[in-house]
């Protein structure tokens, strides 16, 4: 009787996974949809919980400012926090202000700095991340916790295995980021996991003018504004 009870119960899980592909795929048409008709952007990545009087809240303001007055987009995961302040420097500029938002149970709240036509919601990380990775022309990576860690990685990875065509990956804070950095360098690099060509996918900045210097030198180079795959 147990394994019968166990046999049920294990179906009605396979029953429910196959009706959730409708809505996965839902997911990837909405998004897609959505993005392609956008245009050139840049992702701006970040944590949650970075208050308005912290300084990274400041420098994300002006770091997306100066990319949508250098014609991009930017694009955000819709929060508040880094979130926020980057949309929030789109908008000043009255440039492109995209929010690709996610259903948590906390923190995460629509900031009121996305375009009315351009918030995009999201049940699935894996489909958000897809969206982020096929249409950011950069990812500008400020100091964050795991999901900013998830991001940057993925990035990472997807360009190394040649997954998809290299884009300027900008890490923004040397105080913040430089531990990280030393970690690959000396650890990671050390024992052979990584090359040392791979350590070139990554850049790291202070200041907003770096970053909008390295975005058009890498397109005014002969790259192609263009989907990712």
């Amino acid at each position: 009787m147990r394994k019968e009870q166990h046999h049920k119960g294990w179906n009605e899980i396979k029953t429910n996974d196959s009706w959730a592909l409708f809505k996965i795929m839902g997911e990837f048409v909405n998004g897609f949809e959505k993005m392609s008709a956008i245009g050139p952007c840049v992702s701006i990545f970040g944590s949650a919980r970075t208050k308005e009087d912290n300084p990274y809240y400041e420098l994300a303001v002006n770091t997306a400012k100066s990319i949508a007055e250098a014609g991009y987009g930017v694009i955000t995961g819709g929060g508040p926090g880094i979130m926020e302040a980057g949309n929030r420097g789109a908008n000043l500029a009255g440039g492109t202000s995209v929010g690709l938002n996610i259903d948590l149970p906390f923190e995460q709240h629509d900031n009121p700095y996305i375009d009315s036509d351009k918030s995009i919601d999201f049940d699935y990380f894996f489909v958000r991340k897809v969206m982020f990775v096929k249409y950011s022309q950069g990812f500008v990576v400020m100091p964050g916790g795991f999901g900013t860690l998830d991001e940057l990685f993925e990035a990472i990875t997807l360009i190394q295995t040649h997954k998809i065509e290299k884009f300027p990956i900008i890490l923004v804070g040397t105080k913040f980021w430089s531990g990280l950095i030393d970690w690959i360098k000396n650890t990671m690099l050390e024992a052979g996991n990584i090359s040392p060509k791979d350590l070139d996918l990554i850049k790291i900045v202070d200041t907003e003018t770096e970053v909008v210097e390295i975005i058009d030198a890498f397109y005014k180079g002969g790259n192609n504004l263009s989907p990712n795959f």
